[in-house]
Protein backbone atom coordinates (compact mmCIF):
# COMPACT_ATOMS: atom_id res chain seq x y z
CA UNK A 1 0.00 0.00 0.00
CA UNK A 2 1.19 3.51 -0.82
CA UNK A 3 0.35 6.96 0.51
CA UNK A 4 -2.08 8.72 -1.81
CA UNK A 5 -0.55 12.10 -0.96
CA UNK A 6 3.22 11.55 -1.30
CA UNK A 7 3.54 8.04 -2.82
CA UNK A 8 5.61 6.61 0.05
CA UNK A 9 5.19 2.91 0.85
CA UNK A 10 2.98 2.23 3.88
CA UNK A 11 2.23 -0.75 6.08
CA UNK A 12 -1.40 -1.95 6.02
CA UNK A 13 -1.69 -1.28 9.78
CA UNK A 14 -0.48 2.33 9.63
CA UNK A 15 -3.06 5.01 10.40
CA UNK A 16 -0.92 7.85 9.03
CA UNK A 17 1.88 8.18 6.51
CA UNK A 18 5.23 8.46 8.30
CA UNK A 19 6.61 10.49 5.38
CA UNK A 20 4.01 13.27 5.07
CA UNK A 21 1.88 12.77 8.20
CA UNK A 22 -1.51 12.60 6.48
CA UNK A 23 -4.18 10.06 7.38
CA UNK A 24 -4.30 6.81 5.46
CA UNK A 25 -6.34 7.29 2.29
CA UNK A 26 -5.99 11.09 2.29
CA UNK A 27 -4.83 12.73 -0.91
CA UNK A 28 -5.38 12.06 -4.60
CA UNK A 29 -1.92 12.51 -6.16
CA UNK A 30 -0.60 8.91 -6.06
CA UNK A 31 -2.11 5.46 -6.54
CA UNK A 32 -2.68 3.58 -3.27
CA UNK A 33 -2.00 0.25 -5.05
CA UNK A 34 1.22 0.86 -7.05
CA UNK A 35 2.45 4.26 -5.81
CA UNK A 36 2.59 5.88 -9.27
CA UNK A 37 1.47 9.46 -9.79
CA UNK A 38 -2.15 9.79 -10.96
CA UNK A 39 -3.27 11.92 -13.85
CA UNK A 40 -5.23 15.01 -12.73
CA UNK A 41 -8.91 14.20 -12.04
CA UNK A 42 -8.36 10.54 -12.92
CA UNK A 43 -10.96 8.00 -11.84
CA UNK A 44 -8.40 5.16 -11.89
CA UNK A 45 -4.65 4.63 -12.04
CA UNK A 46 -3.43 4.44 -15.64
CA UNK A 47 -0.64 2.04 -14.57
CA UNK A 48 -2.56 -0.64 -12.64
CA UNK A 49 -6.24 0.30 -13.11
CA UNK A 50 -6.84 0.67 -9.37
CA UNK A 51 -9.69 3.01 -8.42
CA UNK A 52 -8.40 6.47 -7.54
CA UNK A 53 -11.03 7.09 -4.86
CA UNK A 54 -10.30 3.86 -2.97
CA UNK A 55 -9.96 4.52 0.75
CA UNK A 56 -11.71 7.87 0.67
CA UNK A 57 -14.75 7.59 2.90
CA UNK A 58 -17.89 8.56 1.04
CA UNK A 59 -20.32 10.22 3.42
CA UNK A 60 -23.78 11.26 2.37
CA UNK A 61 -24.35 14.99 2.56
CA UNK A 62 -27.16 15.69 4.95
CA UNK A 63 -29.57 18.37 3.87
CA UNK A 64 -29.99 21.05 6.50
CA UNK A 65 -33.71 21.82 6.39
CA UNK A 66 -33.82 23.90 9.56
CA UNK A 67 -31.57 26.74 8.39
CA UNK A 68 -33.42 27.45 5.17
CA UNK A 69 -34.70 30.92 4.43
CA UNK A 70 -38.20 31.84 3.36
CA UNK A 71 -38.09 35.37 2.05
CA UNK A 72 -35.67 37.21 4.34
CA UNK A 73 -36.49 35.13 7.41
CA UNK A 74 -35.28 31.83 8.85
CA UNK A 75 -37.70 28.96 8.50
CA UNK A 76 -37.92 28.44 12.28
CA UNK A 77 -38.50 32.13 13.03
CA UNK A 78 -41.25 32.30 10.46
CA UNK A 79 -42.84 29.07 11.77
CA UNK A 80 -42.95 30.47 15.32
CA UNK A 81 -44.49 33.75 14.13
CA UNK A 82 -47.01 31.82 12.04
CA UNK A 83 -47.93 29.55 14.95
CA UNK A 84 -48.57 32.34 17.44
CA UNK A 85 -49.68 35.26 15.21
CA UNK A 86 -50.68 33.48 12.01
CA UNK A 87 -54.40 34.00 12.53
CA UNK A 88 -53.78 37.72 12.04
CA UNK A 89 -51.59 37.08 8.98
CA UNK A 90 -48.49 38.65 10.52
CA UNK A 91 -46.18 36.19 8.75
CA UNK A 92 -47.83 37.13 5.44
CA UNK A 93 -47.17 40.82 6.01
CA UNK A 94 -43.52 40.03 6.85
CA UNK A 95 -43.14 38.17 3.55
CA UNK A 96 -44.74 40.95 1.52
CA UNK A 97 -48.01 39.08 0.97
CA UNK A 98 -50.22 42.02 1.96
CA UNK A 99 -53.37 40.78 0.19
CA UNK A 100 -53.13 37.40 1.86
CA UNK A 101 -52.57 39.06 5.26
CA UNK A 102 -55.66 41.22 4.88
CA UNK A 103 -57.73 38.18 3.89
CA UNK A 104 -56.55 36.41 7.07
CA UNK A 105 -57.46 39.38 9.27
CA UNK A 106 -60.94 39.51 7.74
CA UNK A 107 -61.28 35.72 7.99
CA UNK A 108 -60.30 35.85 11.66
CA UNK A 109 -62.63 38.71 12.56
CA UNK A 110 -65.68 37.74 10.52
CA UNK A 111 -65.56 33.98 10.04
CA UNK A 112 -63.16 32.72 12.74
CA UNK A 113 -61.21 30.64 10.20
CA UNK A 114 -58.00 32.68 10.12
CA UNK A 115 -56.34 30.31 12.58
CA UNK A 116 -57.17 27.32 10.36
CA UNK A 117 -55.50 29.06 7.43
CA UNK A 118 -52.53 29.84 9.70
CA UNK A 119 -52.18 26.18 10.71
CA UNK A 120 -52.13 25.22 7.03
CA UNK A 121 -49.37 27.79 6.43
CA UNK A 122 -47.52 26.56 9.54
CA UNK A 123 -47.46 22.98 8.25
CA UNK A 124 -46.38 24.16 4.77
CA UNK A 125 -43.49 26.12 6.31
CA UNK A 126 -42.32 23.09 8.29
CA UNK A 127 -42.41 20.73 5.30
CA UNK A 128 -40.84 23.26 2.88
CA UNK A 129 -43.93 23.59 0.68
CA UNK A 130 -44.66 27.26 1.45
CA UNK A 131 -44.28 29.51 -1.58
CA UNK A 132 -44.08 33.28 -1.28
CA UNK A 133 -46.47 34.86 -3.78
CA UNK A 134 -47.44 38.53 -3.16
CA UNK A 135 -50.27 38.31 -5.72
CA UNK A 136 -51.99 35.33 -4.07
CA UNK A 137 -55.04 35.85 -1.85
CA UNK A 138 -55.12 32.50 -0.01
Amino acid sequence: MYCKNCGAEMNENQAICLNCGLNKGAGMRYCANCGRELAPNAAACLNCGFSADYGVPQQPVAEDNWNKKIGNYDKITLAIICFFLGGLGIHNFLLGETKKGIVKIVASCCFCIGEILAIIDFVKILIDKYEVDPEKYI
